[in-house]
């Protein structure tokens, strides 16, 4: 079936600007094959069949015109029979049943940019000056449309022409422009607001009574461009009837005048200098509604800088791209790259995939979570008594060394469940958090290929011998690199304890989606004053780090002494 270029008025040439199919491709109806451009407006033109392109016979940039072939498409069998009783009953005749019979063509359709019913004197003032109504054109046979866009703000002078609002309705969208020259008085409608033929569009105050009462002989709702207007579905109707030849289709036009400006936000928040007049057809439209975007911050790359779906869909892709570089590192300036080898023999070692992990996940937790640090001493000196006490028994039984992390890990969850915000997680809108009833604590180990944090699983309800246990296997298994996937996962508190290399205190970062993590410096002997009396103590650095949204000073206060109180008297863990 061969579809043709429609009937396009008194318009002998346009330019294809846009093929928007490929041969092979199925298509509906209302699926566009070509955009096709004139002076004064640009129009998609659908298959207006369903079936399987065979081949586009024109490509962007031909000049064409009415009855010029556009493509051949197989069309269904639902088609054939369909567009063969339309042309039967469109002349008079009962439709074929035979099933060699010829088809004739379906009627074409067309969005009409009608002449506009003459503009209504709204009220007059002594300084000369007058105000008229613009009206929403004759529709045709079409009811109702939508207003999508409103490309005016009161206040903004037009030229005659310049696009008011675009129009929508089922099948096309179109431009309105302004029948006079003049100043935005008021807006009469909003974006989605639903319109019919003759309605008030806005308030429009002329320049002065003299050129309106000169121009009242005139149509003031001729359309702009005169001759190149696009025709009406009157005028539409005829030819379609001329093109009853066998397989030959005049399809529908899907219409929409060049201008306008797609816009997410509404009207009244546009001023007219951020208004411009964007390159694009009613499908391009569409597309940026649907994905919410202004198609006024898009550049086009198609002939004479239309913009085209592909530039929308490139559009969206950069955003989401710029949205992910913000969350890792939004606004900040990059570190300019430095030829080291300029000054000296330099190598180039590259991070293991363990430490490429820890940096992004450091990285978003820094940039995310606001830090706040509060570092104390616990006095462990009671503690590493009891500690080497129970060591000979260790030995003898074959249990795991109690290491000083071990005494710390269950003194963290008793101080967890006296204080459950340390023990949640922001919850996903970030207007409230999730209280964990369990408790797993993870704990930094040191690996030759970067930091892991194994998690311990209930640690809250393991004895002290069986904490040991754990961290140990956990630690092994880590630097063998056997650890499961499940064993980094599930985590609600941290513990990072830097051991004998810990020196006196670092700032540890929040490993997120947890709000708080402890971090454990040098044990150390220092003079402290206890009982009126310079006595030596053994005492242990903490700085415990946590998300300010979550926890407050106070929180953060309270829990580091519950901490140091328990590690200083480690009995408290059993009340």
């Amino acid at each position: 079936m061969d579809i043709l270029i429609p009937n396009l008025g008194d318009i002998d040439e346009v330019e294809v600007t846009e093929v928007c199919v490929a041969a092979g491709e199925a298509v509906a109806a209302d699926t566009p094959l070509i955009v096709i451009e004139s002076d004064k407006a640009s129009m998609e033109v659908p298959a207006g069949v369903s079936g399987t392109v065979n081949e586009i016979l024109l490509s962007v940039g031909d000049q064409v015109g009415e009855g010029t072939l556009i493509a051949r498409i197989s069309a269904a069998e639902a088609e054939h029979k369909r567009i063969g009783e339309f042309a039967s009953s469109s002349a008079g005749i009962p439709p074929a049943t035979d099933a060699g019979a010829k088809t004739s063509p379906e009627q074409s359709i067309e969005v009409p940019v009608a002449p506009k019913p003459p503009s209504t004197p709204a009220a007059s003032s002594a300084a000369g000056s007058t105000s008229i109504e613009l009206l929403v054109p004759d529709l045709g046979d079409i009811e109702s449309v939508e207003v999508i866009e409103i490309t005016v703000v009161e206040g903004q002078e037009v030229a005659e022409g310049d696009p008011l609002a675009v129009i929508e309705s089922d099948k096309a969208s179109m431009d309105v422009p302004a029948e006079r020259a003049g100043t935005i008085e008021k807006l009469l409608v909003s974006v989605g607001d639903t319109v019919v033929s003759g309605q008030p569009l806005v308030s429009l105050l002329l320049l002065s009574v003299v050129e309106a009462q000169s121009d009242s002989g005139l149509n003031v709702a001729q359309p702009a461009g005169g001759t190149g207007a696009l025709p009406s579905a009157t005028d539409s109707a005829a030819p379609a009837q001329d093109s009853a030849d066998l397989g030959v289709v005049t399809t529908p036009v899907k219409t929409v005048a060049l201008g306008g400006e797609s816009s997410s936000s509404p009207a009244a928040e546009k001023s007219p200098d951020n208004i411009k007049r964007v390159y694009a057809g009613p499908a391009v439209r569409r597309l940026a509604r649907e994905m919410g975007v202004s198609l006024g911050e898009v550049t086009g790359s198609g002939n004479r800088g239309r913009i085209t779906k592909e530039d929308v869909k490139q559009y969206v892709k950069q955003s989401l791209a710029g949205r992910e570089q913000g969350v890792s590192g939004g606004g900040i300036p990059k570190v300019p790259q430095i030829d080291f080898s300029r000054y000296g023999e330099v190598t180039d070692i590259a991070f293991s995939r363990i430490q490429k992990q820890v940096a992004e996940n450091m990285h978003r937790s820094w940039l995310n979570v606001p830090h706040v640090t509060q570092h104390g001493a616990a006095d462990v000196t009671d503690l590493e008594l009891f500690r080497r006490e129970l060591k000979a028994e260790s030995q003898q039984s074959g249990k795991p060394p109690l290491t000083p992390l071990a005494f710390i890990v269950a003194a963290c969850c008793h101080a967890l469940t006296q204080f459950p915000k340390f023990n949640s997680s922001l919850n996903a809108s970030a207007d409230g958090y999730i209280h964990k009833r369990y408790i797993n604590v993870g704990i930094a180990v040191d690996t030759p290929d970067g930091l892991v944090v194994p998690v311990i699983r209930n640690a809250d309800q393991k004895s002290l011998w069986d904490l040991a246990a754990d961290i140990q296997s956990l630690s092994n298994k880590a630097r063998e690199k056997k650890l499961a996937l499940d064993d980094l996962s599930g985590g609600t508190f941290t513990v990072s304890s830097l051991g004998a290399l810990g020196g006196t205190g670092f700032t540890p970062i929040v490993n997120t989606p947890e709000v708080a993590i402890l971090g454990v410096g040098r044990l150390a002997t220092q003079p402290v004053w206890k009982d009126d009396t310079v006595q030596p103590r053994r005492m242990l650095p903490l700085a415990l780090s946590y998300d300010h949204r979550v926890i407050n000073g106070v929180d953060g206060g309270q829990f580091m002494v519950h901490l140091e109180s328990l590690l200083g008297d480690i009995r408290r863990v059993l009340l």
